[in-house]
């Protein structure tokens, strides 16, 4: 469906400011929110919201409906911490005591009760299963023995009974990050500010929703995968992505009239006003990988849900408020899949000067787009300009030469603010949507970049303090929201 022109802001709650080593769902997202406003940005776009697991990912969450803990607002809780960064090896254990601690305090009332039970589809099974994760020291759910790993219901039942005061802890903390989470989005709608969450097509392997589910995912009988998502050799890296997570048996989803796809949906659309739908072409087909594959070279296409899983989702929901990541491989089918719905897919500014026919140039946009100058896993833009080419891209240094001199031609500038250069040209543009990572907003360079595909640690921490977004920035990027009519 085409969206009304408007600007936005991707930055994740994460990297928000704040006195507890991670940003959070408290005071500094609702002042934010009012910056958001005063510049005249009318979307917040936020990476999924889930509990993260695995390299600290957003991307790899031990629930698709779950909330992450860490973004819980503690009250009276600071620490000393990073201001810039978030040290999750520190910070993670330190906010998790302090949130238990609170969350002990805080009465089992008709209210938790009352979530708990329009919860039930997902909830429970989450609570015991981050139970027997903590009492299995935090290993995978394929290691737990067979009676817990295949859901024996006697096991579970004793399970339940000798974790409960586990289990009602996190039902208290599923429960309080709605509370705080729902206070955002109403402080947002009454901003004029819509919020736009991320849902990623898969699910991590090690994870409530394949441990409970396991018959709609590719896997043996022991739990371990039989094959995994990821994606050929790219832009980001010469072996492909192997991202190790399972992937649908779509077969049996289409069995259930995609049930567990309609309440994922669901649930997404209670939290967000329009969804980013990432890896949209895998709807379409999908790399697979074997299971025990090292790299992502080795694997073939196959032929996704399609239509038939969009169709179920409308006629459940209605109409669906998406952005189809569409980036990467890009086929004919593709396209089509997403315009038989009409969504608007992306165009990422830092690819466009690559080749001087590139449909991410912004006098080839269409209105029913989404411009980012770049995105959570580019470089920030002052990084991609100050590039000699060795960073994420695989291309020699000479064609990058060759794009900087077709970029500062194009542009007209001569490269000093090429964050500026670029956010105006995305604002400028013809798409209905133009969203700009706070970096670009801040003129941070590379140290300041999100995530980079493929690397194992050090991503997803940067974090901004309010000193560093002036008054001449909120005034400058005002006016040219002011100036294109966003």
């Amino acid at each position: 469906m085409p969206f009304p022109r408007a600007a936005g802001v991707l930055l994740h709650p994460s990297s928000l400011p704040g006195a507890g080593g991670i940003g959070d769902l408290g005071p500094d997202a609702h002042r934010f929110v009012d910056w958001l406003a005063r510049t005249g940005m009318k979307l917040w776009q936020v990476l999924p919201l889930g509990p993260t697991g695995y390299g600290d990912s957003p991307y790899q969450c031990f629930s698709a409906f779950a909330g992450n803990p860490l973004l819980i607002h503690v009250p009276g809780w600071q620490g000393t911490f990073p201001e810039h960064i978030v040290d999750f090896s520190t910070v993670a254990d330190a906010k998790r005591a302090a949130l238990a601690t609170w969350l002990d305090g805080l009465p089992f009332d008709d209210a938790i009760e009352s979530f708990v039970r329009q919860q039930q589809h997902w909830l429970p099974d989450y609570a015991l299963f981050m139970a027997l994760k903590r009492a299995h020291h935090h290993a995978s759910w394929t290691t737990w023995g067979a009676a817990l790993a295949l859901r024996e219901p006697h096991a579970l039942i004793l399970q339940r009974t000798t974790h409960a005061a586990d289990i009602e802890r996190t039902y208290k903390e599923q429960y309080v990050f709605h509370q705080q989470y729902t206070a955002l989005h109403d402080a947002c709608r009454r901003a004029g500010v819509s919020l736009m969450g991320d849902v990623p097509i898969y699910v991590a392997h090690d994870s409530a929703d394949v441990w409970a589910h396991r018959e709609l995912f590719a896997l043996h009988a022991d739990g371990s995968l039989e094959t995994q998502a990821g994606v050929p050799p790219d832009y980001f890296s010469e072996t492909g992505q192997l991202w190790g997570n399972p992937l649908y048996e779509w077969s049996r989803m289409r069995d259930t009239g995609f049930t567990w796809w309609i309440e994922r949906m669901r649930a997404a659309l209670t939290q967000f006003d329009v969804i980013r739908l990432d890896h949209f072409r895998g709807f379409e087909a999908y790399w697979e990988v074997p299971g025990d594959a090292t790299t992502a070279i080795h694997g073939v296409w196959r032929t996704g849900p399609g239509a038939a899983l969009f169709d179920a989702l409308r006629d459940a929901l209605g109409d669906l408020p998406i952005v189809a990541e569409d980036l990467g491989v890009i086929t004919p089918e593709v396209e089509l899949l997403r315009d038989q719905y009409d969504f608007p897919g992306m165009s990422i500014l830092q690819f466009a000067f690559a080749d001087e026919a590139s449909e991410f140039l912004p006098h080839r946009l269409v209105r029913n787009r989404v411009v980012y100058t770049g995105t959570h896993d580019n470089d920030t833009t002052v990084g991609w300009w100050m590039s000699s080419g060795d960073g994420d891209s695989t291309r020699p240094a000479e064609e990058v030469t060759r794009e900087k001199a077709f970029a500062l031609r194009y542009l007209d500038c001569d490269g000093g603010e090429m964050h500026w250069s670029l956010m105006r040209a995305a604002l400028a543009s013809v798409a209905n949507t133009a969203l700009v990572p706070m970096q670009d907003v801040l003129g941070l360079g590379s140290a300041a970049r999100m995530n980079l595909p493929g690397r194992q640690a050090g991503n997803w921490g940067f974090r901004f303090s309010w000193d560093q977004l002036t008054p001449a920035i909120t005034t400058r990027l005002a006016g040219l929201v002011s100036t294109y009519g966003r």
